[in-house]
């Protein structure tokens, strides 16, 4: 169970620099912010959860690199942020590390 505790912060671990950068735009800044503000609390308590049965340092690397390979995801599909083969590549390093410290454990 902890396991899924750490997926679903990771996974929420991407909305709020998504809801950041709806707070770059007037018309949605305040619920951008509230955006951010609730995925942080959230992703920061199934974090909490995970980490009774994770270690600490697999838990947090876990969590970022869900998050991080998400938002650079998110950011290309939906913000039309920069792509390239080398970007990609970069991001699976992450996601090969993310597995490998599964793995690992």
């Amino acid at each position: 169970m902890s396991w899924l505790y750490l997926v679903v912060a990771g996974l929420l671990e991407i909305g709020w620099p998504v809801g950041l950068k709806m707070a770059q735009e007037p018309a949605t800044r305040w619920w951008g912010i509230a955006a951010a503000v609730g995925f942080m609390a959230s992703s920061g308590f199934f974090l909490w959860l995970a980490q009774r049965h994770i270690p600490m340092g697999t838990a947090y690397a876990v969590w970022t690199g869900i998050g991080a390979a998400g938002t650079f995801l998110v950011g290309v599909m939906c913000f039309g942020d920069p792509s390239s083969l080398m970007r990609y590549m970069g991001v699976l390093l992450i996601v090969a590390g993310v597995v490998t410290l599964k793995l690992a454990h």
